[in-house]
């Protein structure tokens, strides 16, 4: 029997792994360095299925993300994880945001998506709260614990077989005699192939194995506040804005949790280090990183206003809510308690662009998903049939 090792313990590493042991017939080992599973991106992800309007039509994102809405809410259903397809509204709240309405409905019709422009008075309906002048209903967004995905994952995995390790860091990765040999602390691991889903550290495991990608892995750190309980009963489900499409994020919304929560957020500040969940979480091998990246400075350069403002919002909650506010004009200042932040991994171009689709590359033996943000989680069982298919390609 084929074996192969998968670096990385989040959502995507464990369904290319399930996908492998249940579909494709390989044995599989997964490697974490974390003590725990889906310990940053999954662990601190939002909970959003998404329905896939916002993506490229014909991209990756695009195709994976309306597929994998439907086979996520399905393997959460025959998986006994709470899921509920609540469906969003995406408002405009001024004139200017109208065109830009119509031209996300646009995109929703070519990839698939059902999406309907309602009046304000109809998005009322939906939400008492909302302010917009009108407003896009998706119906097939949802809202599930990526976290008891992951648990329900591992569980599947352990029935199968796999070997699953945790505090098992990759240190070395080389190719020997037509197999691929991975150093960790325990030992070395001999696999016949590498699928490499470190998240935040892909880029550095490329490089390990041999590769030299051309994209190179920034973290963004993401902060939410939540909602006071009592405060809740102001968002019933989902209200994003219009995204700016001159900006590379969607700006923060208002997303009620599983668990019943309402989470607010995020914006989106570079963060000192690659698991830098707080302004204190520094790097200096990270940050030289950045600093030495000719990317990073043409970023700063091209969106200097808007990263002072990121930063500005970070540090004031009064901004933060100002901003609830043009969505939820109930939202106050008093309403809002900081939540767990999150870290996005995002691929940068040498000439300072953001990659916009998932990325995907080979090497002997090897494949590496490089650049795998928003709205991976979604799309992961979708990712890992795309995966396993190259990995039988190189077995």
């Amino acid at each position: 029997m084929q074996h192969v090792a998968v670096v990385g313990g989040g959502i995507v590493g464990l369904a290319v792994a399930h996908e492998l042991a249940a579909e494709r017939g390989v044995s599989v080992t997964v490697l974490e360095k974390e003590t725990a599973w889906a310990a940053h991106q999954t662990g601190h992800n939002s909970g959003v299925i998404h329905a896939g309007l916002y993506y490229k039509p014909g991209s990756h994102k695009a195709r994976m993300a309306v597929a994998g809405n439907r086979s996520m809410v399905r393997f959460a259903e025959e998986n006994g994880v709470p899921v509920e397809v609540c469906g969003k509204l995406v408002v405009a709240t001024e004139p200017d945001e109208l065109p830009r309405l119509q031209v996300l409905a646009e995109r929703a019709e070519a990839n698939g998506v059902p999406a309907k422009r309602i009046e304000a008075a109809e998005a009322r309906e939906y939400e008492p709260e909302v302010n917009c002048l009108a407003a896009l209903r998706v119906e097939t967004t949802g809202i599930v614990d990526y976290g008891a995905v992951c648990q329900a994952l591992v569980r599947r995995l352990g029935e199968l077989g796999a070997e699953l390790r945790t505090g098992a860091e990759v240190l070395g990765v080389r190719g020997r005699g037509g197999r691929v040999e991975l150093a960790t602390p325990g030992g070395i691991v001999r696999a016949d192939a590498l699928v490499n889903c470190a998240g935040l550290h892909s880029d550095r495991i490329a490089r390990l194995a041999g590769l030299r990608p051309a994209a190179r892995i920034v973290p963004f750190r993401g902060e939410y506040y939540e909602l006071r309980h009592d405060r809740r009963h102001l968002v019933r489900g989902l209200i994003y804005p219009v995204p700016d499409p001159t900006l590379p994020f969607l700006g923060v919304h208002l997303t009620r949790m599983i668990d019943g929560s309402v989470h607010a957020g995020p914006n989106a500040v570079l963060a000192l280090r690659r698991e830098g969940y707080r302004w204190r979480d520094v790097s200096l091998r990270d940050l030289a990183e950045v600093a030495r990246f000719p990317g990073s400075w043409r970023l700063a350069r091209k969106y200097a206003r808007t990263g002072v403002d990121e930063v500005l919002r970070s540090f004031s909650q009064r901004r933060f809510a100002a901003s609830l506010a043009r969505l939820v004009p109930a939202v106050r200042q008093e309403d809002l308690v900081r939540a767990e932040a999150g870290v996005r991994a995002q691929a940068m171009l040498p000439d300072g662009s953001l990659v916009d689709d998932f990325l995907f590359e080979m090497g002997p033996r090897q494949v590496h998903v490089l650049n795998a943000p928003s709205p991976a989680a979604t799309a992961s069982l979708e990712i890992a049939r795309h995966v396993a298919d190259r990995v039988m390609d190189v077995l």
